[in-house]
């Protein structure tokens, strides 16, 4: 059990590292000096012994949240002065993300239930009156399916210009999402249960005029990849929407600032996701390919996803 003396004793030390903290925040590290700089180094070690101390007593959880706080900001300036290069960046994609990912899984996961709620709700409102689609999507959409044609095929005599406009707009979609969460989270949630509704309604729509084959077998090869990025996205949003509405211990500026830097870092390992699932729907999904195979793939594409983003890393690896 920690005890009141151990931490009198430890207290003035975490003060004086946030203190060098807000200095920082507020005029950058040049503010800092040289020897500064070697405290806030050395208090950063220390912050990080006395948080595994701390752990280990039950009784003591809101300083353990206090510390975890403080270092996270500490990591992000002490971190955030050295130059990018492809082997760091080589290290992001491979040992910080999936901890990244995890550690904010029940964000993604919340994600993920609204857009669920926003698929369900289109399955419905499309199922009682299918004019709904007439309602809610294009017009050329609604004809090509009335028509019992997929909007998709013209897609296949542009490969490459598709390509780079499937990448633009699913990026700028994700990204949007993931902003959104400035809202206080309102805005990451219109965008996923409008995501939500629209796979809903194509989905019964296109079911009833029999195109449901069609349909899946066109959106299951890029759409294992594309779907859990968008979901990524809104947890990224609601993670911003948490510091902003959720500071706990720190200022609201100091929380929003800590939550949108883990968020921005979230976002970003969306980006080769992305850019492989618009390639797939580029190149594969319009495409005749075997329906058997375009699900293979998808089933080996998703796999592939999740034993990246659940493999487990070491906490020593380099970052």
């Amino acid at each position: 059990m920690i005890s009141t003396r151990w931490l009198q004793k430890r207290k003035p030390h975490w003060t004086k590292l946030e203190d060098l903290l807000n200095l920082t925040n507020r005029q950058g590290l040049k503010a800092l000096s040289r020897y500064d700089l070697q405290e806030l180094s050395l208090l950063y070690r220390q912050a990080a012994a006395d948080l595994a101390a701390i752990r280990q007593d039950p009784a003591s959880v809101h300083f353990s949240r206090y510390l975890n706080q403080l270092l996270s900001r500490a990591h992000n300036i002490i971190y955030s002065g050295q130059r990018s290069s492809s082997r760091g960046l080589l290290s992001f994609f491979w040992n910080d993300y999936p901890r990244i990912f995890r550690r904010n899984l029940n964000h993604c996961a919340l994600a993920t239930a609204i857009f669920l709620i926003g698929a369900f709700l289109g399955v419905v409102l499309t199922y009682q009156d299918p004019d709904f689609k007439v309602k809610f999507l294009d017009p050329k959409m609604v004809e090509t399916i009335d028509h019992h044609q997929m909007w998709t095929n013209s897609i296949l005599g542009i490969k490459p210009l598709a390509s780079s406009s499937i990448m633009t707009n699913n990026m700028s979609v994700s990204f949007t999402t993931f902003a959104l969460g400035i809202t206080a989270g309102i805005g990451t949630i219109y965008m996923m249960v409008f995501n939500g509704l629209l796979i809903g309604v194509i989905g019964v729509a296109c079911g009833m005029a029999g195109m449901s084959q069609q349909l899946w077998s066109f959106v299951a090869p890029h759409g294992v990849l594309e779907l859990p990025a968008i979901f990524i996205a809104g947890g990224a949003g609601f993670r911003i929407a948490q510091g902003l509405l959720f500071p706990g211990v720190l200022p609201r500026r100091d929380s929003l600032a800590q939550a949108g830097a883990e968020a921005v870092r979230l976002i970003l390992g969306t980006v080769p996701i992305l850019m492989v699932a618009g390639t797939i729907e580029a190149f594969v999904s319009p495409t005749t390919l075997a329906v058997p195979l375009k699900f293979m793939m998808a089933v080996s594409m998703f796999t592939l996803l999740l034993l990246y983003l659940f493999r487990p890393v070491p906490e020593h690896a380099s970052v």
